[in-house]
Parts: C-alpha cells; structure tokens; sequence
C-alpha cells in the first residue's frame, strides 16, 4: 500500500496471538462504549431525516445496513492493518445536509452526488493531495473545532443531570466513585460502573424497551439506480466533501494525533472514497472517519497500543446492529435518551481535556479560540455546519492576528 502514496500498514503484520495479547479489559470497556455510542443519537438523527423526507421503511432500513454493516466490515480490516483504531461509519453533517436536498431532488440524483463525491475522495487520497490540505490548517485550530463538537456532548450529559435526575445522577456518581476509587476501577473499569447503574435505574423506574418495540429481523438491502445531475452535483457534492473531508477526517485526525497515533491521512482518504461507492450501493450517505466514537476510544483509554483492539470490537458490534438492524433500532430509540447522554458525556470527559490542552496551551490560541466558538454557535451557511466555519474563521482570525506565528510553523516544518 505503500504506492499510489498510501502510507505503508504496520509491521509486523497484526497477528490473532498480537491481538489477544493487546486485548485488556480496559480496551473492551472502550470498545463496548463506542459502539454504544456509535449506534444510539446518531442513527435517531438519520431515521428523523428519512421519516422527513418521507423515505420507505424499507429504505431507511437499507440505510442504515449500509452505515452500519458495511462501513464496519470495512473498518475492521483498516485497523488490524495499521493497528490504529480507524472506525469508518457516516458523516452526521452529511446526511443533514441531504435532508432538505431530497424536498427537490429524487432520490436517485442524490445518489449520484453520493457517487461522485466517493470518486473525488478516491481521487484526494490516491494523489496525496489530501495530506497537502489537512498539514496546511495548524492543528491548534482544528483542536479548537474538536473541543467545540465535543464540548456539545458534555452539555447534553449536565442537561440530563436536570432533565432525568433518576438515570443521570446515578450513573454520574457511579462513574465518579469508581474513578476516585482505585481499588474499584481495576476490579471494574469506570463507564462499565456506569453502564450497570444506569440499567439498573432504567428497569427500575419501567421506562425501558418492551418486546414489541424490538422486532427481531435481518435487515434487506435496497439497491436503487442513480442518475447524475447538475443540479445534485453542484448543490451536494461541495457540501459532501467538506463534511467529510474538512469536518469528519479532520475530527479524527486531531483526537488520533492527540493520542499518540499518526493517521495515514492519504489511506483514510482512500478508504473513505471506496466505502462512499460501496455504500451507496444501498443509499447511504458518504463514508468518513469517526471524531466522536475515536475521542471515546482513546480518551481516558492511556494504553495506545492497543486502541485497535478497542476499534476491532467496536467494529463488530456496529456490523451486528447493521445486520439486525430493526431490532437494535427500536431498542435504541425505547432506550431514555437520559442513558447515552450520560454515557457519551463521561466517556468524552477525557478527550475533551486533551483537546482543550492541545488548542489553547501555545501556538495558533486565537484562531483556536474563533473556531471553538463558532462550532459552539452551530452557525449554518449555505447548509454547511459550523465545524467547517469554525475552521474557516479560526483560520482567517489566526492569519491576520497570528501572522508571524505561520512564518515560526513553516520554518518548523522545513526544518524538520
């Protein structure tokens, strides 16, 4: 893979013995957690776009095979490759954006944008262009952006502590005694605390799933023909491309370098083109690397060696729910949003620290301190979120603001 400037896979190559030896039961938790995460608010937000759209069951259901079977199928072998937790699913920006356009277009023209938008990254990753475009925005900034997405689900968990007191508060102070308590946390990992409590107060308080909420069913691909059109290439291919390359990779890029891994950028890239023409296959949106679900598998999780581990496990789960689709849906959505609240809110505690530190600790503070802001605001222009603006704006404040410090970045860079 080395040519066609893909970056080379780790060696030696990972083997069933490495992987058991790099498995630990903290790396489970983390595995476990993401996957939790992966498949609950996200997949609420693609069945509101298509209940919107007025898109079949069935549709929606071939969505969700592709977003979540497919992408995991592809993901498992890229980690084991570079042994580096490099979790594919879908761009959450993406299929937002895609809403609205399905109010004009059919839903074959979009389809043809999602194939041409799978072309270009093909093309981005391929030449190596990509990592030319990613080193030129200073990461302080792109940190700043991370913080500001992160810092979104942080406040969905302190929101839970008021709006669902008797699932939050005890998951919050099951999480804090197990953290504050050694002894505890080796026995049994803090969020696998917290996992435990919650369900306890959710049968508890008998506002959990029933059996008829979660019919047990194999999900049907749907396979529907594109067509291409100017009209869906100029108005979502742009879009598309930003979300996923811009927003989503760049996401992933930072919390993975913060980590302590080095992302082979022009392989993502790659990886995300293929997959987007995989996936849309079966409808669904372009496929792009993990910000969220990769902040949960390494923050806090301190052994990165093993954070493929965590990536493999969470893999598999997304390929199960993917697979079985109908039935993890509606267990999701009878689940109280109070629960992965609070779960996704402790898991990113530590992720969101460490992007804090890394954005505003040196270099490029101002123009981290703009995108953070703006991707706090949830500033929409021309469809496009407020993780691309607050780049965009971090970036121009830094340029004009920090001008010498780009000089400094550049003279670092030609001198290593």
């Amino acid at each position: 893979m080395a040519n066609l400037n893909q970056e080379s896979p780790a060696r030696p190559a990972t083997t069933p013995a490495m992987f058991a030896a790099d498995l630990t039961t903290q790396q489970a938790v983390a595995g476990l957690v993401g996957f939790l995460f992966a498949v609950t608010g996200p997949t609420a937000i693609l069945l509101a776009v298509g209940v919107k759209a007025g898109m079949p069951q069935a549709e929606m259901a071939s969505w969700l095979f592709g977003c979540f079977f497919l992408n995991g199928l592809i993901s498992l072998p890229v980690s084991l490759i570079y042994r580096q937790p490099l979790v594919f699913l879908w761009s959450i920006p993406g299929i937002v954006v895609v809403g609205p356009a399905l109010d004009h277009l059919s839903f074959a023209e979009v389809l043809g944008a999602y194939y041409a938008t799978g072309g270009v990254m093909l093309v981005l990753g391929l030449t190596g262009w990509v990592r030319r475009c990613m080193e030129a925005v200073p990461m302080p900034i792109v940190m700043g952006m991370v913080a500001g997405v992160f810092l979104q689900f942080g406040l969905d968990w302190v929101r839970a502590l008021g709006t669902d007191p008797g699932i939050a508060v005890p998951m919050t102070l099951a999480f804090l005694a197990a953290t504050a308590w050694p002894a505890l946390g080796r026995r049994c990992p803090p969020l696998i605390v917290a996992i435990v409590v919650g369900a306890v107060c959710v049968a508890t308080l008998g506002n959990g799933p029933t059996a008829d909420q979660m019919p047990l069913a194999i999900a049907a691909p749907h396979f529907t023909a594109p067509v291409f059109s100017w009209a869906a290439m100029f108005e979502l291919v742009v879009p598309l491309l930003i979300t996923v390359v811009v927003v989503h990779n760049s996401q992933g890029f930072a919390v993975l370098s913060a980590a302590g891994h080095k992302p082979p950028m022009n392989a993502i890239t790659s990886v995300c083109g293929v997959g987007s023409l995989i996936v849309a296959t079966v409808g669904t949106v372009p496929t792009c690397l993990t910000g969220p679900l990769s902040g949960i598998i390494t923050g806090g999780n301190s052994d990165t060696r093993g954070h493929y581990t965590a990536a493999a496990l969470a893999c598999v789960g997304v390929m199960v729910f993917g697979l079985f689709s109908p039935f993890f849906t509606g267990l999701m959505l009878a689940t109280p949003k109070a629960f992965i609240a609070t779960l996704a809110g402790v898991a990113l505690l530590g992720v969101l620290k460490s992007s804090f530190t890394a954005a505003f600790q040196g270099r490029f503070a101002m123009g981290a301190l703009i995108a953070f802001m703006v991707t706090v605001s949830e500033l929409t222009i021309f469809n496009i979120g407020a993780p691309f603006w607050g780049l965009v704006f971090g970036f121009a404040a830094s340029w004009v603001l920090e001008r010498e410090t780009f000089s400094t970045q550049h003279d670092d860079g030609k001198a290593d």
